[in-house]
């Protein structure tokens, strides 16, 4: 039985796995109760990281601006 990496399984999630690796893995889900846990913890996180929203500190956002403006500046000069 081959071993597959968490690597290997996110490919798969994110159907970046050849067709060969495919098969490969799905023969080995069929079998393997650990995979398919590891699989299961993998599609939970995903999950996760979907519905997470993250927005940049006005702060920071006033920076690139103002370091864009600085530049456009300079270049007219």
């Amino acid at each position: 039985m081959t071993n597959f990496t968490p690597e290997d399984l996110l490919l798969y999630l994110y159907n970046e796995t050849t067709s060969k690796q495919t098969a490969a893995i799905e023969k080995a889900l069929e079998k393997d109760w650990t995979l398919r846990e590891k699989l299961s913890v993998l599609k939970v996180s995903m999950q996760r990281l979907d519905k997470i929203t993250e927005s940049p500190r006005t702060e920071v956002v006033l920076n690139v601006l103002n370091y864009a403006r600085e530049q456009v500046v300079q270049e007219i000069q």
